[in-house]
């Protein structure tokens, strides 16, 4: 087994040859998938290619293993919601399914909601999930969290400008 140098790297090439095979390798035992693990290393590197400063890493492998945890995650977290839709579409009484291209879009406004979510307090997440997936009004809401009314409408508008600013964004 060669060493490798795990200095800083001023070039994405040098970057992506020196430590694409041993990336591949942990996230294929991680993952037990060589093709799922091929493509979520490809994914890591292709998040570098914006970075202007690869000569800052330090720890070149300790950041790529960062990178591939947190795309492991994501993609986790996209199949739980992708299963639910299934689970959702299955309990339907419908003649046409829809379309790949639908669902697809479907699913990706879903993680779209989950990540704009999961970066909410909770008292605000609760208190959206409430009114707009539960029905219920906003005194109702206030009561049940033990908060006021003008609370409610605060953590409402602030629920609203992340939704508002999670559709404004271009994907990255």
């Amino acid at each position: 087994m060669s060493v490798v140098d795990p200095g800083p790297h001023t070039d994405f090439h040098g970057l992506y040859s020196d430590h694409h095979s041993w990336l591949r390798g942990l996230l294929r035992r991680r993952l037990g998938c060589a093709t799922t693990a091929e493509d979520l290393c490809h994914d890591v590197f292709v998040r570098l290619l914006g970075k202007p400063d690869l000569a800052e890493f330090q720890e070149p492998r300790a950041y790529l293993a960062r990178v591939a945890r947190r795309l492991v995650i994501d993609r986790h977290r996209r199949q739980v919601i992708e299963q639910a839709y299934l689970e959702v579409l299955a309990q339907q009484p419908q003649l046409v399914a829809p379309s790949a291209e639908e669902t697809t879009l479907v699913l990706e406004a879903l993680v779209s909601i989950d990540a704009m979510l999961g970066g909410l307090k909770p008292k605000v997440r609760e208190t959206f999930l409430l009114s707009r997936f539960d029905g219920l009004t906003y005194k109702a809401i206030a009561s049940q969290l033990d908060i006021s009314v003008a609370t409610v409408r605060k953590y409402m508008l602030i629920a609203m400008q992340a939704c508002v600013a999670a559709t404004a964004e271009p994907e990255q």
